[in-house]
Order: C-alpha cells, then structure tokens, then sequence
C-alpha cells in the first residue's frame, strides 16, 4: 500500500483528492496538513511512502516547504502539485529536489501514474513537459526570465511578492539581511524591473500571481 501525506491550503481538493485515490487498491492518503508548518509538526518520514505538495502554499510556498522537506526527510519523495502549468515551474521544482511534478488539471489517470511512479522511487513529469525540460537541461532555454531564476531566487521572489520583509525573509531562510537584498537586486535585474511595484506588474502577467 502506497501511503500519501497531502500538503495543500483548499479543504476541498484534499477531500476530493482522497476520494479519487478510494477507487486504486494501492493508495491510501493516510495523513495531510494545511500548511508545511503543520506538515513539518506532524510529519514522520517512516509512517509516508511519499508527499503530494501544493507549490501555491499561504504563508511559507510549496518551494520553501520542499527545501525543508529535502533536509529532515532526504529520502521521502516529494510530487508537487499546482495549478500553474508544467512548463512555468517544473524544472524548479526538480532543481530544488522534487521528483515530479503534476499540475492539478491533469487527468486523475496521469497523477495516479505519477504517485506510483514516484513512490517506486522514479521521476514523473508530463510526456508534453519533457521534452521543453530536457532542452532546458541542455541550455536551449526559451522560458521567460522569471522560470530561469535560481531555486532560491524563486523562492525569494515569491516571498517578496506576498508583501514579506527582507528582515523576516532572512529569518525564514536563515541567511543575512544583506543577502537578501542582493538576492532582491539580482531577482529585478533578471526579471527588467526596477521595484516591487513592477514586480507584481510583471508576477500578475505572467500569472505568477493573481
């Protein structure tokens, strides 16, 4: 029996993600939590064979939860989930040491393919994703700049898109004030613009936020 721990803010898509999984004989969510928070509170590697994680967390991002993961559950395997496309944060997710990532208007066949893939110790990623991924892992990258910031440029980005200081920025991530801002200056020169004001503009069409 494949065990599943949900991460994920809507009540309704845990709820309905539990029932889908009632019709396979070998997945059971056996354990969720509202926010990686809660998760990291309840969480024990030994009771999961794997973690379906929201990217699109409230307060802490699925991308700043899964850095945590990486570090106290090494071996646990992570599958992302999001409402944004394949294409705009698969690859992050990867670097940053997910094993697969679904977006959550995928047919329930392919996120049970994948939740099996995955937890089997694999790797899942759409057939209509890989190959735009491979060449990116080749350096023929065509994405917009924001897809093509670090991991940790990532996550910074979309702190300081929910109104986060760089004060409690640097608390959150453990590193200086002063690296923040140097991470904030290289976050608006990849992305051409000059402030925070210009970098919802820019989130907002890009539909990074909405």
């Amino acid at each position: 029996m494949i065990r599943a721990f949900v991460i994920d803010d809507h009540t309704i898509f845990r709820s309905g993600l539990k029932r889908l999984l009632l019709d396979e004989s070998d997945i059971r969510v056996t354990g969720e939590a509202r926010s990686g928070a809660e998760a990291i509170e309840t969480l024990t590697a030994a009771g999961f064979d794997l973690v379906l994680l929201d990217i699109n967390l409230e307060g802490r991002s699925g991308l700043e939860v899964l850095t945590t993961l990486r570090r106290d559950f090494p071996a646990l395997p992570v599958l992302m989930l999001s409402m944004y496309p394949e294409e705009q944060y698969a690859l992050v997710a990867m670097r940053a040491g997910a094993s697969g990532y679904v977006a959550k208007d995928a047919e329930p066949a392919e996120l049970i393919a994948a939740i099996r893939a995955v937890a089997r110790g694999g790797n899942y990623m759409s057939a209509r994703v890989a190959p735009h991924v491979q060449d990116q892992l080749k350096g023929l990258d065509e994405r917009p700049p924001h897809q093509r910031l670090t991991v940790r440029e990532h996550q910074i980005m979309l702190m300081l898109l929910k109104g986060t200081s760089p004060t409690d920025i640097g608390e959150e991530m453990m590193i200086s004030v002063k690296t923040v801002s140097a991470h904030r200056t290289h976050i608006l020169e990849k992305l051409g613009v000059s402030g925070t004001a210009e970098l919802v503009l820019y989130a907002v069409r890009q539909g990074i936020i909405h």
